[in-house]
């Protein structure tokens, strides 16, 4: 039972049990903070009644950032409204920039937060880019001039040693346009999916990679997220090809460049032109799935594992969005991410002995193993092709399900009121 009662504060009758997990995990979070933030000495004003941190008597400006982080250790990038098995990325950056009293609060609204591109769990990047407000060390009129600029708080630096190590803030902008917004001044998103080409027809991948070239309604390629009522699913590739990228020819990587993509879009385009590299369907099955007439709902299909996806770039107007690296006495992240990448590679070498003295022999031999990307795949017995699959729901009845859904949840909270 779920009732509203109007007190001025926030209401969390209607709140699940793991939202209010999540609440107090956030909760939680502010206060470690907080208490964090009586150990660190960092500049604020002089007081003579020793008072704390006044983050109100600081003039703020909009900065962009850049910054890369690698997936595999967190729930995606985007903070999410319910209890997560892993942490996001946003959630580290959000207690780092609030540690370090760049921002005033947790809420994300404040300070005028606003993303690039989401990516999920286990997807990294490279170059994602936020936009956001934050504490300035300059008076109101040094911020007029950006000769001043040199005497800013080293932004890259402070959030550095504050982030853990897979997560690097590497370029700023700290005058980016009047209006500017990470997501919505976004000219491109640039991905690359990294896969094991081996016995793959990488010839035939291309072939069918050159379809999605131009404006195409993606339906068939994404997962409907029914609460944001998407009914327009047209997206325009800029750029789709697939190149070898190891020197024995062993690794390849998709390379996507678009304007805006759907919800898991990219790991079903990787998803169809493995089939594709397996021969498992022709080339001119994507043709065929972006034609609504052909296929008004999307065949039940896999999509590619998300470790081996990339957010690589974001595109931005150059001239208007000056990027740079900070101020020369910025904190030097080379020596951490190389031993980030040095760990890595050790592990990789322990892996390939554990490879050699495990291989035995082919397992499961009579079966046919879809290519996910994860070196595993999906085994069946007999592969189906597409064109002959049970098709999920249409966009148009994931919408209207959902919607009579939440005018009903709207019904029963009322006749409780």
């Amino acid at each position: 039972m779920s009732f509203s009662v109007n007190t001025g504060k926030k209401d969390y009758t209607d709140w699940s049990k793991e939202q209010l997990l999540r609440r107090i995990y956030e909760l939680e979070s502010a206060e470690k903070v907080e208490a964090e933030n009586d150990l660190i000495s960092i500049d604020r004003p002089v007081s003579s009644k020793g008072k704390g941190f006044d983050y109100t008597k600081y003039t703020k400006r909009k900065i962009a950032l850049k910054f890369a982080y690698l997936g595999w250790n967190y729930q995606g990038l985007a903070i999410q409204g319910e209890l997560t098995e892993l942490p996001t990325v946003e959630e580290k950056i959000m207690e780092a920039l609030y540690k370090v009293k760049l921002i005033g609060s947790l809420e994300q609204d404040e300070c005028e937060f606003s993303r690039c591109g989401r990516t999920d769990k286990g997807v990294s990047a490279m170059n994602q880019v936020i936009s956001l407000t934050v504490r300035s060390k300059l008076s109101v009129e040094e911020l007029q001039d950006e000769v001043n600029d040199v005497h800013e708080i080293d932004y890259i630096k402070t959030l550095n040693q504050s982030l853990p190590a897979d997560i690097r803030v590497h370029s700023i902008c700290l005058r980016p346009p009047p209006n500017f917004d990470a997501r919505f001044s976004c000219t491109y998103r640039h991905y690359k999916y990294i896969f094991n080409g081996k016995s793959l027809d990488i010839d035939a991948m291309n072939k069918a990679a050159s379809y999605f070239l131009g404006e195409n309604d993606f339906r068939n390629f994404c997962k409907i997220d029914a609460s944001k009522q998407i009914t327009n699913f047209r997206r325009k590739i800029l750029e789709s090809k697939i190149e070898r990228i190891s020197d024995d020819n062993e690794f390849c990587v998709f390379d996507l460049k678009g304007t805006a993509f759907l919800w898991h879009q990219v790991r079903c385009m990787v998803s169809i032109l493995l089939m594709v590299g397996q021969k498992l369907e022709e080339p001119d099955i994507v043709r065929r799935l972006l034609d609504i007439s052909e296929f008004s709902s999307r065949p039940v299909y896999k999509m590619a594992h998300d470790i081996p996806l990339v957010l690589y770039d974001c595109g931005f107007d150059n001239e208007a969005v000056r990027w740079t690296k900070g101020p020369e006495r910025s904190f030097d992240t080379n020596a951490i991410v190389y031993g980030l990448w040095n760990d890595y590679k050790i592990k990789s070498v322990i892996a390939s002995y554990m490879k050699f003295f495990t291989t035995g022999g082919n397992i499961n031999n009579d079966k046919v193993h879809v290519n996910l990307g994860d070196g595993i795949g999906q085994a069946m017995k007999k592969y189906t092709k597409l064109e002959k699959r049970n098709r999920l729901e249409d966009a148009d009845t994931i919408n209207a399900k959902w919607v009579k859904r939440k005018h009903a949840k709207k019904r029963d909270i009322s006749c409780l009121e």
